[in-house]
Formats: C-alpha cells, structure tokens, sequence
C-alpha cells in the first residue's frame, strides 16, 4: 500500500476519535457526516477512567480530566431522598485510577475534531459502502447526500473504511445482512443541561418503580440531568416532554424539582433505548471495521456507551495505524475483533442487567431491591463503583498483542 487513506462514516464520537488516532498514525483521513454541521445532539456523556486513558492516546486525556466538577460525596437514592449507597470522588480515583468525569458532548465532539487537519470532516455527507474491500483491493464509499441535499455521487477508495455510523448502522447492515437488529430495551431516556440550582446538592442516581433520576455537575457550573422510564416505544407526551417529566418525576427529592423548574420544553431531549440482542460475529469484514454503537449498541446504565466507542478507536488505530500491507492489515483488523469483541459483549450484557434492574415496576420487588441495595451499601464502596469493576480499569496497555504473523497467500 502506497497511500494509507482512512474513511471514516460518522461524525459522532467514535468516529472522531478513530480518525484523530489513525491521523497521528500518519494516515490521511476523511471524515463523512450526513448532518449539515458537527452539532451533536445529546447532553451529557460520562467519560470514565477507561476512556480517559483511552483519550490520552490522541493527547486528550488530560483535558478531560480538567473538567471532572465531582468533588464530594455522592450515591444511589429513593424518590423521597433516602440514601442507599454512598461513595466519593476519591473512592473511585482509588479504584479505577481517577474520577469519572460527565462532560457536556458538544465540548467532546470540539475537543476531537481539533485533533484534525483543516477539511478532513466533511458534513452534509450522508455515504454508503458499496464494497467492503479484501486483501486484494480496496473498501469503496459513495457519497449519496446530506441533510436536506442529493448526492453527488463522489466515491472513495480507502485501505480502512470506518463503520461509526451509530445505533441504526447501515455499515452494519451491509457487512452482515441477516444479525439482528438491535432491540427496544423497555424503556425510553431524557436528557437536559440546565444552570445550577440555588441549593447546593450531591451527585445522585435515584431509582423509583421503573424509572430512574441523575443529577450531576458539569465544570462550567451547569448540571446535566437524565431520566429513563419503562415505557412504550414511539412514545411522546402530548403537551412537551418537561411536562412528562414532572408528571413523573415533579415530586421526588430535591434538587429534582429545582432543575425541572429551571429548564425550558425545547431543552429535554427524548430517546428510545435500543440495544444488541447477541453479539456481531466479528467487528470487521473485509477492510472495514465496525466502532461505537454500529458495533454493540447498549444500554446507558453504566455510561459506557461512549467509553466503549472510544476504546474502540484507539484500539483499532493502534493495531491498523501500523499496517503497511494488505495482508497486515487483514491481521490487524483480526486483532481489533479479538480485541474487542468479547470485551464489549460483557459490557453489553452487564450494563442490560443493570438496566433490567432499574426496570423493576413491582412493589414486592423494588422493596426486595432497596433492602439488598441498603445492605450492600453499609458493606463497601458505593454500588455505581461495583459495577464497573473490570471496566473502568482497562487501559490501552492491556489490549492483546496483534496475532502471530502468517504467510499471505
């Protein structure tokens, strides 16, 4: 291979982070997003020490890191305030190797498109793969539009095209036709930022019957919020989704009201949980190579939706970014499904068990959960920390070294 060109389908998170890291690879690296700028939609995202370390690879840890705002105490509680389990920033630094950070997503996405040379994104970009590409030729795309706009026809060859285009993957679709689509997990999600409350609070997750509440710092002073509850899928509140969440949520502990009360209609985002039913074959076909949610889409009960992406992409820059033949790179994409694969099926299914947990309508049931809840609190540290053991702790040295070297036919 001469020219090493990467292309890349999505503008979101793993697919930036994919191409900044195979950019300082010394490959040239195009970017494809259908939406007509890189204007993230979403709120928050929970970068924990896994990621950051992941980000330090492209020279971005340590800004995120600048902006962890968990300081204090914090923990799991009940609707009427009631703490469960307790832990503290320090706690978790003790565990994992430092805190987890919540930053706002349109601060990430900026942060890794700096990592790239003037024109290497290109929005209003909707593509396809035409052809995934083999050891003897190679992956093709073709430009068919952009919101709002026709295609115009552009093509390219690349050595490695990158699948980042999300939950609904088209990449996916084509690279393996008959795996199942991902599934309504039960339960539908919201998101909003608003500024601080007058009150000061404690980060908090608090689980109701069927439903859950997050409030958490931003290092801007602004909170970010979410909330999920068992609901029917497609479902919208007839009036504006900051009513829906009063009727649900208006009368728990505070600072819940304080932050409904302080955010506007047209803030709250609202989105379907969808997640993998069994885990792909393999997390490559051909020169592609599948990342983020077009690989294993999961639930977000343990924030890691977007850790996993971007472990994803370093992962896969560091084995592929040193290929220089077709036949290395045909092993080095083996080696990013044998990295990767089984790994992100276990975050996969923990973080499904975690959501099939907070799913719980029963009274016996919640009741049951809460007891075992409180006792295992008095035990140890928090249980949001339990639950990414074998998580949180993984850094980009503990990725298995590429497989042995063959003779290529």
């Amino acid at each position: 291979m001469q020219q090493l060109r990467a292309v890349v389908l999505g503008g979101g998170i793993g697919g930036l982070t994919a191409a900044a890291a195979l950019h300082r690879r010394g490959w040239t690296v195009t970017v494809l997003e259908r939406a007509g700028a890189l204007e993230p939609v979403g709120a928050g995202i929970a970068l924990a020490p896994n990621a950051q370390r992941a980000l330090d690879v492209i020279g971005a840890g340590d800004e995120i890191r600048a902006m962890s705002a968990w300081q204090d105490a914090g923990g799991l509680r009940l609707p009427g305030g009631r703490w469960l389990s307790r832990t503290t920033s320090d706690a978790a630094a003790r565990r994992f190797g430092g805190p987890v950070v919540v930053a706002h997503r349109a601060e990430l996405v900026r942060l890794l498109a700096s990592r790239l040379p003037a024109g290497s994104v290109r929005t209003g970009a909707a593509a396809v793969l035409t052809d995934p590409g083999d050891a003897g030729r190679p992956a093709r795309v073709e430009v068919t539009g952009g919101e709002g706009q026709a295609g115009d026809g552009t093509e390219f060859e690349a050595e490695l095209v990158v699948g980042a285009d999300g939950l609904h993957s088209a990449t996916r679709r084509t690279l393996f036709p008959d795996h199942p689509a991902p599934r309504y997990a039960g339960f539908t999600s919201w998101r909003l930022v608003v500024p601080r409350p007058a009150a000061p609070f404690e980060p908090h997750e608090t689980w109701g019957r069927g439903c859950l509440w997050g409030t958490v710092p931003l290092h801007d002073g602004r909170v970010y919020a979410y909330a999920t509850a068992v609901a029917p899928p497609g479902g919208r509140a007839a009036d504006d989704e900051r009513a829906e969440l009063l009727r649900r949520f208006g009368g728990w502990h505070e600072p819940v009201p304080a932050i409904l009360a302080a955010a506007s209609p047209d803030a709250v985002l609202r989105n379907d949980v969808y997640a993998g039913t069994e885990p792909l074959p393999a997390h490559h076909h051909g020169r592609v190579a599948l990342v983020g949610d077009a690989a294993h889409p999961m639930t977000p009960n343990l924030g890691q939706g977007g850790c996993q992406a971007v472990e994803d992409a370093v992962v896969l820059a560091g084995l592929a970014g040193t290929a220089r033949t077709p036949g290395e790179l045909s092993r080095a994409l083996a080696g990013y499904t044998d990295a990767r694969l089984g790994r992100t099926t276990d975050v996969v299914r923990r973080s499904a068990r975690v959501g099939r947990l907070s799913s719980w309508t029963s009274a016996p049931a919640c009741a049951l959960r809460t007891a075992v809840f409180a006792v295992a609190g008095r035990l140890g540290p928090g249980l949001a920390l339990r639950s990414l053991d074998g998580i949180a702790d993984w850094s980009p040295s503990a990725t298995p070294p590429e497989p042995a070297r063959r003779p290529v036919c």
